[in-house]
């Protein structure tokens, strides 16, 4: 296939980014997206020109970095789909593919497609974990977990926090995000001890960190590769106004 790549190019994040046209030739349907950029850097290197920076790593659908807009969708055309995962044969021959990073401003441009998603590093570290002491590593059923509560924490766990959510979102939400990591610890007994203490400091690092509001619109679960559900967010907004309503924290 022979395309036109329209790609965003950024030096820095302060500086005045634009779309470049780009045209790569002879590209198999049998590739992914990456190897499609990998194709364009290896004809941008012999010309001498410099690369597409672009984020990736375990190409496996896995580690949530390759965060690619890909004509207007978060991860490209194929639903449930990272675009590590997405190949060249849903697209056609002549097309014209735009490229863009993550619109946010919680994720400012580091370089090109590049973006830095370290906001979500620090509400993880406000609180989206286990931090007493849950003993020694116990056996696998010592712990009496229904099956239903443990399949909704595994599923809410799932969350390879691409960024999808908060690209797709018109307000730049990253409620779905926030509330797999709630859900996820909330719904297990380990979570418990720190259950109100762990919603409250997540909501107020998202809020700081200047994600918008969630406005129930949806757009986050419909382009969201690994499938996290709406529900959590309802799981989350309960959280929250259970903890706001009977902690300590007047703030």
């Amino acid at each position: 296939m022979n395309l036109t790549l329209k790609v965003w190019r950024q030096k820095n994040r302060n500086a005045q980014g634009q779309i470049v046209d780009y045209q790569v030739k002879d590209i198999s349907p049998e590739m992914s997206f990456l190897e499609m950029l990998d194709v364009l850097n290896e004809d941008l290197l012999r010309r001498g020109d410099e690369p597409v920076a672009f984020d990736h790593d375990c190409r496996e659908g896995i580690c949530g970095s390759c965060n690619l807009f890909i004509n207007g969708r978060a991860h490209g055309p194929e639903a449930g789909t990272t675009t590590c995962q997405l190949h060249m044969r849903k697209f056609s021959d002549g097309d014209t593919i735009t490229i863009e990073p993550w619109r946010a401003s919680a994720f400012p441009v580091n370089k090109d497609l590049s973006v830095d998603r370290s906001a979500f590093d620090r509400i993880i570290q406000a609180g989206g974990y286990v931090s007493v002491n849950t003993g020694g590593v116990p056996d696998g059923n010592e712990i009496p977990i229904p099956k239903d509560i443990a399949d909704r924490a595994f599923e809410a766990a799932t969350c390879i926090a691409c960024g999808a959510c908060v690209a797709a979102c018109k307000n730049a939400s990253a409620m779905l995000f926030v509330s797999a990591k709630v859900s996820q610890l909330a719904l297990l007994p380990q979570g418990q001890v720190e259950r109100k203490t762990r919603v409250e400091n997540m909501v107020a690092q998202m809020d700081k960190e200047g994600f918008g509001a969630c406005s129930n619109i949806g757009s986050c679960a419909a382009e969201c590769p690994v499938g996290i559900s709406l529900e959590n967010i309802a799981i989350l907004n309960r959280e929250f106004l259970n903890a706001k309503a009977t902690s300590n924290n007047l703030s």
